[in-house]
Parts: C-alpha cells; structure tokens; sequence
C-alpha cells in the first residue's frame, strides 16, 4: 500500500496542495476588514465569461460630480492581488478599493474575478482579464449597434474611449501582461481604448534576489510566502525566470521594440517587491517608455487597497486623476 498524500505546499492553513495533486481550499476567512457603505455608488454582479463561470463587480458612480469631458465617465478595471492564488472582487478590502476608485475617480469600476492557482495555473488569470475585456469590448460593440443593448449600466454616460487598467500585486502583473498584449492602442478591442495602466506594488519574480527582498520582512508579507505564490501558480517546472514572473527574464518579449501605452507604477517604500517595481520602471524609462514610478516612503504592500480611505490614499487617488487626466489629452 503507499502511503497516504501529505502536504507539501501551505499557504496561512487557506490553502494547501498535497503530494497527490490533490488541492484544499478553505473559505471560512476572517477578513479585519468589514465593507464600507458608500451611498454614491452602485454595484453589481455580471458573468463575463461562461465557460469557467467567472464573474465581474460593476460599480457606477449615482451622480457625476465633476465636469469631465461630455459628462461621460471613464472606465476602470480593477485587478485584485492575492498571489494568483487569493483573492475575489467580494472580499471586503476589494470591494471598498473598488468604491473608492468610484466615488474618487467619478468612474465606473469593472472588477473581474480570474481563475486562481494552483488550480489553475498561469497564464489562466492572464487570459481571464483579457477576456473581460473582451466582454467590455462587446458591451461597446452593442451599445455601439443599438443605443439600447449591452448592459444597461453602460449605457449613454460611459465613455469606452477612456479606459484604464489598474492592478494591485499579482493583478499589477496582469496589468503588466495586458499592456504587452494589447499593444498601444488596443486597437483590436475597438470601440474599447486603453489609455494607461496603474501597476501598485507589481507581483514580479526573479531567481536571483533583490536587495528589498533580502530586507526585513513585512507585517503581512514575507519571502517565503512569495516564492510559495510562484510555485504554485507558475507552469510546472518553471523558474521565477519565466517571463510571467520575471518582465525581463529569459524568453521574455524586446521590449525596445513593443509600443506600449502609458504606464504608472505605485509602489511602498518598506516593500519586498519595491526594488522588482522600481527596476522594471527604470528599464521601460530607459528604453523610452512612457512610464512614471511613484513611491509612498515608510508603506508596506497594499497600503491603497487594504485601506482606501486613509488620508494617504487619498493622494493615490489625486495621483491617479492626473495621470487619467494626462493620458486622456
């Protein structure tokens, strides 16, 4: 007889993979954080991609309380960190991040949920943000053929001229990877336009270590950790040097050559990943990119999602609108 499938990969007890491949996942999570009410915002759930059952948070400002351009509000995609391996747009600091960048911005948020890993591994959640794009692109493409089809949350006040992704970890990653994708212009997701992305804290890897990395861990973030995330969601039997992990590793696309649209990274100054984030932005800056790197001293990893309302994210969120309001002109 063999012997029984034990551990051998534990992430904080939610998560745990066994020598059989076989996978638990629990969902008993006691978040320290509760949802906040906002009564000047909107949301609600829509499935954009059937084939894995995956759904997407709208969230729609009631009333505009700014003059933007033809009253229309810009659009923004809000990718969820966690690793590839955590995370949803209902957890309750997502959910609040998200009707922050609502109500602050005066934009509708689109925040999808993508398959996590182990389960399924990378590019799975590449893949599913392209999809809901794919699914705003036809959101678009309808109201575009008859002024009463799509959703009717985006109908007539959305401008799908001007939209934004913004990552937080492993979705600024993802970010990362739409931008490649997509090209400048995304002009394949016509009347869809992206006009920039926003990379907080960005999830990328690498085998040899950064100097932020060797530093003092975070409250909530180690080493450990983070090569466990790699190990679980990158393809079996690949490094931290795979171009999913690593921007600039082996494999990965000349960027010299890549038009890419603007791009602007937020990182903390006490972060692991801070020096990965601050290098790619130099890298791309280098290469004559628009890119610009932002760093708010004395934070940790996700000091914007994790508390949106703080004063600090406050001078995210005006940060923000001017590099909408840049990348709009």
């Amino acid at each position: 007889m063999g012997s029984l499938p034990h551990v051998v990969e534990d992430c904080l007890g939610f998560l745990q993979l066994y020598s059989d491949g076989s996978i638990f996942r629990s969902n008993d999570i006691e978040f320290k954080v509760s949802a906040i009410e906002d009564n000047t915002v909107t949301f609600k759930d829509c499935l954009f991609d059937k084939r894995f059952n995956l759904f997407l948070r709208l969230y729609k400002p009631k009333h505009s309380t700014t003059n933007n351009r033809n009253k229309l509000f810009p659009v923004v995609m809000f990718l969820h960190g966690g690793g590839f391996c955590f995370g949803s747009r209902t957890w309750p600091h997502v959910h609040n991040c998200c009707m922050r960048l609502a109500s602050g911005l005066q934009a509708v948020v689109v925040a999808p949920d993508y398959r996590l890993a182990p389960e399924h591994r990378l590019p799975a959640a590449v893949d599913d943000a392209v999809e809901a794009v794919r699914w705003l692109q036809r959101q678009g493409l309808s109201l575009k053929e008859d002024q009463n089809g799509g959703d009717g949350w985006l109908n007539g006040d959305v401008d799908f001229d001007r939209v934004f992704i913004v990552g937080d970890s492993s979705g600024g990653n993802i970010a990362h990877h739409l931008a490649v994708r997509l090209g400048s212009g995304s002009r394949e997701m016509d009347p869809v336009r992206i006009r920039g992305y926003v990379l907080f804290a960005p999830f990328f890897g690498g085998e040899v270590r950064t100097k932020s990395e060797e530093g003092p861990p975070e409250h909530m973030l180690n080493l450990e950790l983070l090569d466990r995330f790699w190990r679980l969601s990158m393809p079996i039997g690949e490094s931290r040097d795979h171009p999913l992990a690593n921007p600039f590793g082996a494999g990965s696309p000349n960027f010299e050559q890549l038009k890419l649209d603007p791009i602007l990274v937020i990182v903390g100054g006490n972060e692991l990943l801070k020096d990965r984030a601050a290098h790619y932005a130099t890298r791309l800056k280098e290469l004559s990119k628009d890119i610009k790197y932002v760093e708010f001293e004395g934070n940790e990893h996700g000091f914007f999602t994790h508390d949106s309302h703080s004063e600090i994210a406050e001078d995210v969120i005006q940060i923000l609108k001017r590099f909408m309001f840049e990348t709009s002109s």
